[in-house]
C-alpha cells in the first residue's frame, strides 16, 4: 500500500490496519525469556482446553509441528510442570496435565504479565485499563473459537 493511499483511509481503517503490527510488538516485548513464553503458552493451552489434551492437540492449538510441541512438552515434564497420564476416555491415549508446580508457574507468569501491563499502562485511567483488559481477553477467546472453527472447516 502506498503512503498516499494510507492517508486516504478513514481513521478507523488506519487503526484497524495497525492491529497486526501491534500484536507483533506485544509478542516481541513480552517480559519473559523465549523459554518462558513457550512454557507459558503450553501451560495456558492445556489449562484452558476443554477436555483432554494430547501432544497432537497441543501442537494444533499452538500452530506448530508436533515434534516442536513434543520437545517443549518433554522440557516441561522434565521441569515438573506437566505429567503424562492415561486418558480417562481411552486408556490407549496419553494426555497431558498440569502439575501443582505447573499451576504455580502459570500463576507466576500471569502475575508478571499483570505487573508489566500495569507498568505499561501507568498513565491510563483505571477505566481504560479495565476496558482494554476485558476487550483483549474477549479477543483472545474469540480468536481461539475462530481458529478452532478454521481447523474444523479444513479437517
Amino acid at each position: 500500500m502506498s503512503s498516499a493511499s494510507f492517508f486516504e483511509q478513514s481513521p478507523g481503517d488506519q487503526a484497524l490496519d495497525q492491529i497486526g503490527p501491534a500484536l507483533s510488538r506485544l509478542r516481541r516485548r513480552a517480559p519473559a525469556s523465549s523459554k518462558d513464553l513457550s512454557r507459558n503458552l503450553v501451560l495456558n493451552v492445556i489449562a484452558d482446553a476443554p477436555g483432554e489434551t494430547t501432544v497432537g492437540r497441543l501442537a494444533d492449538e499452538m500452530g506448530v509441528a508436533q515434534p516442536a510441541a513434543s520437545r517443549t512438552v518433554a522440557a516441561c515434564i522434565e521441569d515438573g510442570l506437566l505429567r503424562r497420564t492415561a486418558s480417562q476416555s481411552d486408556g490407549r491415549r496419553t494426555v497431558l496435565e498440569l502439575t501443582e508446580h505447573g499451576e504455580a508457574e502459570r500463576n507466576r507468569f500471569a502475575a508478571e504479565q499483570r505487573q508489566a501491563f500495569e507498568e505499561i499502562t501507568a498513565t491510563w485511567s483505571p477505566e481504560e485499563r479495565i476496558q482494554f483488559a476485558r476487550l483483549l481477553a474477549r479477543y483472545g477467546a474469540d480468536a481461539t473459537a475462530w481458529a478452532r472453527k478454521q481447523a474444523a472447516d479444513r479437517g
